[in-house]
């Protein structure tokens, strides 16, 4: 017998991750934040062309999830990354989103 994929006790949780980075901007957000580090919502808003009133809003989501860590710095708010697993998590399913692609060419 192998062990559960998701534990009954983290359904809820898991499913809520899932949820946020179901988001193409967030993702998008997080691929600018891991090839550039921190960033405020202004440099987030200028790298990606999207409104910043839809930047904020979906890095305060990612940030009450735990995803990102914020600062304030005068008038300015940074974001980084601080959940570890996003990158193995991103890369996993890439990976295997690559290998269903090959095999379908």
């Amino acid at each position: 017998m192998t062990d559960e994929l998701v534990p009954r006790a983290q359904i809820e949780r898991a499913a809520q991750r899932f949820k946020i980075l179901s988001e193409p901007v967030r993702l998008e957000l997080l691929n600018q934040m891991q090839l550039q580090g921190e960033q405020t919502v202004s440099e987030l808003v200028e790298a990606t062309g999207h409104r910043q009133a839809n930047v904020s809003k979906h890095l305060g989501l990612m940030a009450s999830e735990g995803l990102l860590d914020r600062r304030k710095e005068g008038l300015y708010v940074y974001y980084q990354i601080s959940d570890p697993t996003l990158s193995a998590l991103c890369m996993l399913v890439c990976g295997r989103l690559r290998e269903e692609t090959v095999a379908v060419e």
